[in-house]
């Protein structure tokens, strides 16, 4: 980090490099407290954020905020019942006659924004891919949830975020 001091860098920025099935480039974050193994472990990170402490160069992680993987423990619970209590966590529907999504909103990636889930007989929502699930921010637990994560990392020495899909929360 010491390079990076005398070059005149204060902060670096890291994409997502939480674990995830990368089928958006780490934007499906499967686990918001550790690190992908293909980029090290935590320990690892721990190291890089001691090094950039003593030599003046501050950590921003990107932080997906709008959804989770569909791999996520939280959306695994959510879909397991109705009844479960990360349900309200994310955004769930009844079909339209004809088991038809509950509405004609389109995906940013295209193809309707809602997926069928067989397990419950509900649709789901998703802004972008259909393995990213929209969280519920209007459930004040996911506030707080996402809140905690950030604190987790800024007690391991993370200076900010830069947080993604912001304008897509509601």
């Amino acid at each position: 980090m010491g390079y990076l001091h005398d070059l005149g860098i204060d902060a670096i920025w890291i994409t997502p490099c939480y674990p995830s099935p990368q089928v958006d480039f780490g934007y499906d974050v499967a686990d918001y407290e550790n690190i992908d193994p293909m980029y090290g472990t935590l320990t690892d990170f721990d190291r890089m954020a001691a090094e950039g402490k003593k030599h003046g160069v501050r950590i921003i992680l990107d932080y997906v905020i709008n959804h989770t993987s569909d791999q996520h423990k939280w959306f695994l619970a959510s879909k397991s019942s109705k009844t479960d209590p990360y349900r309200n966590w994310y955004v769930w529907h009844d079909a339209r006659p004809g088991n038809q999504p509950p509405n004609n909103w389109i995906s940013e990636f295209g193809g309707p924004a809602w997926k069928f889930d067989p397990t419950t007989n509900q649709f789901y929502y998703h802004y972008f891919y259909a393995e990213q699930p929209d969280l519920n921010w209007n459930n004040p637990a996911v506030e707080k949830a996402m809140f905690d994560v950030t604190r987790w990392w800024y007690k391991r020495g993370v200076s900010g975020f830069r947080l993604d899909a912001v304008d897509t929360l509601f």
